[in-house]
């Protein structure tokens, strides 16, 4: 299911280091950029700025979608702001290395190649007055958020715009945008479920960009990748088809299957039904670039476990980890949402039940999202992966989420 992004396979570099990820969210609900936080494995080892920016380029090449890389090691961000780092990736500094008289040239010729640089934390001094001009955001953990949700009073103007990090929930979005941040990082979607009272439908986008593809008779793996935006349409297609209305003889638990046995007509048909009730809800757009991400990052850890030799339990791992949030999308529980699609029993164990064979997986990915080094490196353990592994995975992952969309 995945294109093959095999030049990561022989980068050591990947080995070093232990990688997260989260999303960047402007006001109007749009991921603007991924954010890559990267720990050095061991202290004690020097880690190669170039050979990491050149990971990252796989990517995100020159040209290409932004990311924000995090990097918690001062010696390594250091020699990363010198190793000249492409024009789309976002460097996020800290305010305390910001104000150090010793990192003033690095950060300044890094403004003058064009890169963005963002300010993390408050600063406990004053900046070099050099400095200060070349940060075009600062970021404000929501934990330490001081501002109120007035606006500025009258005449007071603040040099620099933040953004809030940490935000886990819809309502912490919400206030986060109200105190005037101009973007939030991190997962806003423990609370979708309580969003709205109703079912969530399929987005509008998506049902209007798989006609697009059907009018051009574009390949079943150009629909497919619209399936794997937007898992709530693809569950209802695979409710469709293995209603009885359909009346196959066999339950169809692929995407690809149910596209194939639908046909192009009857697809179009479904879908211009589906247009009456389709939804424009923007909250829904961080859950969806997480449901994707899942299910590919799923997909490739089950490549990494088996080999790559066992395409069932890649398809099942997509599976489970595109689905992992149809809960919180369809205000439903997973027993009652998996009643009515066929899924393999490895799958509904790992949603319903909390175990096994794909738990440990999921467990992975939500480690990967919540960037904590410790949980990665306990998770991988449990499925015997090493550091190396996991980060071609999420980088593989990644990369795949960016040819998609």
């Amino acid at each position: 299911m995945l294109r093959a992004t095999a030049p990561l396979q022989d980068q050591p570099i990947l080995g070093q280091v232990v990688l997260g990820y989260s999303p960047m969210i402007d006001r109007e609900r749009v991921v603007v950029a991924t954010r890559l936080t990267v720990f050095p494995s061991r202290p004690d080892v020097a880690i190669d700025a170039a050979a990491l920016l050149a990971a990252v380029g796989e990517v995100w090449p020159d040209g290409s979608g932004k990311v924000s890389l995090n990097v918690l090691s001062e010696t390594l961000l250091h020699d990363l702001m010198l190793a000249k780092p492409n024009a789309n990736i976002m460097v996020e500094v800290p305010a305390f290395i910001a104000a150090d008289i010793g990192h003033s040239e690095a950060i300044a010729g890094l403004y003058a190649r064009g890169n963005t640089l963002l300010l993390k934390g408050r600063p406990r001094t004053e900046l070099p007055r050099e400095v200060l001009p070349c940060f075009k955001h600062s970021i404000i953990d929501v934990d330490d958020e001081r501002r109120s949700d007035a606006p500025a009073p009258p005449g007071v103007t603040r040099q620099i715009t933040h953004m809030q990090a940490g935000v886990r929930t819809l309502a912490e979005m919400e206030a986060s945008f109200q105190r005037g941040a101009v973007a939030v990082l991190g997962w806003p979607i423990d609370d979708v479920i309580k969003s709205k009272g109703a079912q969530r439908q399929p987005d509008l986008g998506a049902i209007v960009e798989l006609m697009r593809r059907i009018d051009k008779e574009d390949p079943i793996d150009r629909l497919e990748d619209v399936l794997k935006i937007d898992p709530t349409l693809a569950f209802k297609l695979l409710r469709y088809i293995n209603s009885a209305a359909f009346g196959l003889r066999v339950e169809v638990a692929s995407f690809r299957h149910a596209l194939m046995l639908l046909g192009y007509q009857r697809l179009k048909r479904w879908l211009a039904l589906l247009l009456a009730s389709a939804s424009k809800e923007r909250d829904m757009k961080p859950v969806m670039f997480s449901a994707l991400r899942r299910g590919l990052l799923m997909e490739e850890l089950a490549r990494a476990s088996a080999g790559g030799n066992d395409e069932q339990m890649r398809n099942e791992a997509f599976i489970c980890g595109v689905f992992s949030l149809l809960d919180r999308m369809m205000a439903q529980s997973f027993d009652e949402l998996l009643k009515s699609v066929p899924v393999a029993e490895s799958v509904r164990q790992a949603l319903v039940d909390n175990d096994g064979p794909y738990q440990p997986f999921l467990e992975i990915v939500r480690a990967v999202e919540n960037e904590s080094i410790f949980d990665i490196r306990e998770c991988a353990e449990r499925v015997l992966l090493g550091e190396g592994e996991i980060n071609r995975a999420v980088l593989r992952a990644l990369a795949a989420a960016t040819q998609i969309q």
